[in-house]
């Protein structure tokens, strides 16, 4: 579309204020209709708007903004989460709900949208994230905070060469300039104009030991995704799975006694459960000390021809749950989900022409807000509950502790909710670990431990006040946990940040210790 028609359309919109996303596309599909043509992208509109600010032809309009945001939902956690796909490669598991196709990473398809985007830059790390960088930033997000999750089957089965130098990739990208070693790049990245405020990994829990921890500090890892499917060691044999639930938790101990966030991800409807097993795996995961996890990834079974499960499936010895009894189901689980947890996803992305059976709905979230509200129930999980997804605006907010065992440790949730606790704001996890003396890491010897801390609300740039985010509760989070510390008899305290915070912690009296954000409490 002519840039004076797009101008045209963009001083007409400002002039007419709209409020919501409706009055804004109906202006703009009544100015372009004056022309004689359809309605532009927002992205162009943005685009527009961007240069006309940038000349100083017109003044900053934050709700306009927002409003040309392209799905601003991707940064309504509070960062931009970009997914990098490693290159195709074994996997040590033999499970038989995993599709294997030819060329792809184990458990991936090729027409996933995070694996289309890989296939088109040839799996390079660079070029993923410069591509999504790009996007992001066509479409309204601010880019300077950057979640990075690394996909494709097993993480630690890949060599640590090729380890070191995808990592070093990604960090380049988002630094704009080729360091000489993964040292120098995660460094070049305190500084930079998108900084990497979180890095996930995902790996099985037979492959976690105090080596794969200490190796995966060094890359700047913070979040481990965990794929430990089941709690019922039968199920996980016959789904050949290769790995027990004593295996499991023991992970998770060792990965929370080193500071890291957990995300569990856990299977409905594999073959040989049934729903009241699945229920009860629900209950003794928010329940039991050997497993309290910090999030969860909830993957219904799915029959797809390029897995086992499939010749199961023709053979009729394989039956997936109705509609019905996989959304009562899920409905159960939501019900008992503590405060402390975040239910990140409900389904797999798997496109629906490659699903044979199980469950096909893509918005299947949604459709379970929407049945709460109706029925007169919520969900109390972080997901729901965060600023950034409630219309309301910021409202009186008080500090909430909730203090519970987990992993022969004590954790402590602390957050700053509305009074009716229906609006999370901010929140940090504190852990006094299970053998302080005695860590996977010399560096976390007698230390207390924060492994999270997060402020909801729409991601504000650096040196911006937006609605939730630079208001000071992340600080004022750090304050009450080194206070809790202190009375535990705790005379250091450890966080372990992304590369991309450092310089956060720092102006909060905190300095680098090997790979740690460490303080010295007075």
């Amino acid at each position: 579309m002519n840039q004076n028609i797009l101008k045209s359309i963009v001083f007409n919109i400002i002039k007419n204020n709209p409020k919501s996303e409706k009055e804004l596309f109906n202006l703009a599909r009544i100015e372009a209709g004056k022309f004689k043509l359809p309605s532009p992208e927002k992205s162009s509109l943005l685009a527009t708007y961007r240069k006309l600010l940038k000349t100083g032809v017109i003044k900053q309009n934050k709700l306009l903004e927002q409003l040309l945001t392209k799905r601003a939902v991707r940064t309504m956690s509070g960062v931009a989460v970009i997914s990098v796909l490693t290159k195709p490669f074994p996997c040590p598991g033999k499970c038989i709900f995993c599709p294997t196709e030819k060329n792809m990473p184990k458990s991936y398809l090729s027409n996933e949208p995070a694996v289309m985007r890989a296939i088109i830059n040839n799996f390079d790390p660079y070029r993923q994230v410069t591509m999504r960088l790009k996007a992001l930033k066509n479409n309204g997000h601010a880019t300077d905070k950057i979640e990075l999750i690394i996909m494709g089957g097993t993480w630690s089965y890949h060599s640590p060469q090729y380890q070191k130098w995808f990592i070093k990739r990604c960090f380049d990208a988002l630094n704009n300039y080729q360091a000489k070693t993964l040292t120098e790049a995660q460094k070049k990245n305190e500084t930079a104009k998108h900084r990497c405020v979180g890095l996930t990994l995902e790996t099985r829990p037979d492959y976690i030991s105090n080596k794969e921890i200490k190796k995966m500090r060094e890359l700047g890892c913070t979040r481990v995704e965990l794929g430990i499917q089941h709690l019922d060691d039968k199920i996980l044999k016959i789904n050949r799975r290769g790995h027990s639930v004593k295996q499991s938790i023991k992970a998770i101990k060792l990965l929370k006694d080193a500071g890291f966030k957990i995300n569990l991800h856990l299977m409905l409807n594999l073959y040989g459960s049934n729903v009241k097993r699945d229920f009860k795996m629900f209950q003794q995961l928010y329940s039991n000390g050997n497993f309290m996890p910090d999030m969860i990834k909830i993957y219904p079974c799915v029959v797809n021809e390029h897995a086992y499960l499939y010749k199961l499936y023709k053979q009729k010895k394989y039956k997936p749950y109705t509609e019905k009894q996989l959304e009562e189901l899920i409905k159960k689980i939501k019900k008992i989900t503590p405060p402390w947890v975040r239910i990140t996803r409900l389904i797999r992305d798997i496109p629906e022409e490659s699903i044979i059976a199980g469950n096909k709905k893509t918005n299947l979230r949604q459709l379970l807000q929407e049945q709460a509200k109706q029925e007169g129930w919520s969900c109390q999980c972080i997901r729901c509950r965060e600023a950034g997804h409630q219309s309301k605006q910021m409202q009186k907010i008080k500090l909430n502790k909730i203090k519970y065992q987990a992993n022969d440790g004590i954790e402590y949730f602390l957050s700053f909710e509305s009074f009716d606790k229906k609006v999370l704001y901010a929140f940090l996890r504190l852990r006094f670990p299970s053998n302080p003396q005695k860590p996977s890491l010399k560096e976390l010897k007698d230390a207390a431990l924060i492994r999270e801390v997060h402020t909801y609300g729409q991601l504000t740039n650096l040196g911006e006040k937006g609605n939730v985010q630079h208001l000071g509760l992340g600080k004022k989070l750090l304050a009450e946990a080194e206070k809790i510390s202190q009375q535990y008899g705790y005379k250091k305290i450890a966080v372990i940040a992304g590369i991309g915070v450092r310089q956060y912690y720092q102006k909060n009296g905190y300095h680098l210790e090997r790979t740690y954000m460490i303080k010295n409490l007075k």
